[in-house]
C-alpha cells in the first residue's frame, strides 16, 4: 500500500516591516541622525533585526530628535 505524501504548505510573501525611511539618506555628522529619519546608523543597520516593539519605541522618539539636528540642514518642514 502506498501512501501520498503532502508537501508543507509554501510561505507566504514576507510580512512587510514598518520603517520610517523616506529615501533621504543623509547622516548628519554632529549628530549621527540621518537627516531623512531620524535614526542612527546603527538602527537603519538592525533595523530588520530589531522587533516590532524595538522599531515601534524608535518611532516614537524620531519627531523629538529632528530638534537635535540644525534647522538649516532640514529645509522647510
Amino acid at each position: 500500500m502506498s501512501s501520498t505524501v503532502t508537501p508543507p504548505p509554501r510561505p507566504g510573501p514576507p510580512r512587510a516591516i514598518a520603517t520610517p525611511c523616506v529615501q533621504i539618506c543623509i547622516v548628519d555628522g554632529p549628530t549621527g541622525l540621518c537627516l531623512g529619519c531620524f535614526r542612527s546608523l546603527q538602527e537603519i543597520g538592525g533595523w530588520s533585526g530589531l522587533s516590532d516593539e524595538q522599531r515601534a519605541s524608535i518611532m516614537d522618539e524620531l519627531p523629538s530628535r529632528r530638534d537635535r539636528i540644525d534647522p538649516a540642514k532640514l529645509g522647510p518642514a
